[in-house]
């Protein structure tokens, strides 16, 4: 199969180009908003449509500057040291789901914090809004004719021209469909029903490692760092560990007593 040869620039007036790239950002901010306002609805008098955009945006904030602090620091460090203004040319692509769980963490405990509510009252209530954010980031990435993965002979490989003239797994849409449809689907009927504090988040957590360790297998790994530990470990492995282990302990531990 060939890549079918999509402009990453979707809308261009002028000098102002708007990327595809960017746009699937819009997309799954305004996907989670519209989900949460849905799910809040199922909840009568726990949020209302002001806390629900208002969240939405610390996530916007979070994810972003965790996503490309963690890209930086994670997959490219020498070469932002050395172009450091790029950090913030997100429309490039190169963003971390790693880092930018680490920023959605602080902003979920700032904005528990300034709404006097519980960690995982507002981690719980989105985890089910994730996943069709991952799903829009990752057409992003296909789009982008980024993170294309290894070489293969599967009838459904793709020669993607910026990844040279060998056909390829279409890994960015592999992760689409396990990270955006599938997680989905699991972790919102898991929510449907009462669970523990932090079992929502940890299902989130646990399938998303889960998925995205095994998607590693049929991704090439960045060109520059390789395999990271025992010749086929690589970083976006390394990286999931311990988001497996969270999910796993979050979404078994016992409650204490008293906690809430």
């Amino acid at each position: 199969m060939t890549y079918p040869d999509i402009d990453p620039i979707a809308i261009s007036i002028g000098p102002i180009a708007i990327h595809w790239y960017g746009l699937m950002y819009l997309v799954a901010f305004a996907a989670g908003g519209l989900l949460g306002r849905y799910r809040a609805g199922r909840m009568p008098g726990q949020w209302t449509s002001t806390q629900i955009w208002d969240l939405v945006f610390y996530i916007a904030v979070g994810a972003v500057l965790g996503g490309r602090l963690g890209y930086a620091i994670f997959y490219n460090t020498g070469y932002y040291l050395s172009h450091p203004i790029e950090i913030f040319w997100v429309w490039t692509g190169g963003m971390s789901f790693h880092g930018g769980l680490i920023g959605v963490v602080l902003a979920v405990g700032l904005f528990a914090r300034r709404s006097q509510r519980r960690f995982f009252e507002v981690a719980d209530f989105l985890a089910p809004l994730c996943a069709p954010g991952l799903l829009a980031g990752r057409i992003g990435n296909f789009i982008n004719q980024e993170l294309w993965g290894r070489v293969s002979d599967v009838p459904w490989a793709m020669v993607f021209p910026a990844g040279g003239p060998l056909p390829r797994h279409p890994s960015q849409l592999y992760e689409a469909a396990l990270e955006g449809v599938i997680l989905f689907v699991i972790v919102w009927s898991f929510a449907a029903k009462p669970r523990r504090p932090g079992q929502v988040s940890g299902l989130f957590l646990l399938g998303y490692g889960v998925f995205r360790f095994f998607v590693e297998f049929y991704r090439e790994p960045d060109v520059h760092l390789g395999p990271v530990a025992l010749d086929w470990v690589t970083m976006g492995q390394l990286l999931s560990v311990p988001v497996i282990v969270a999910g796993a302990w979050l979404l078994m531990r016992r409650p204490q007593n008293g906690s809430h």
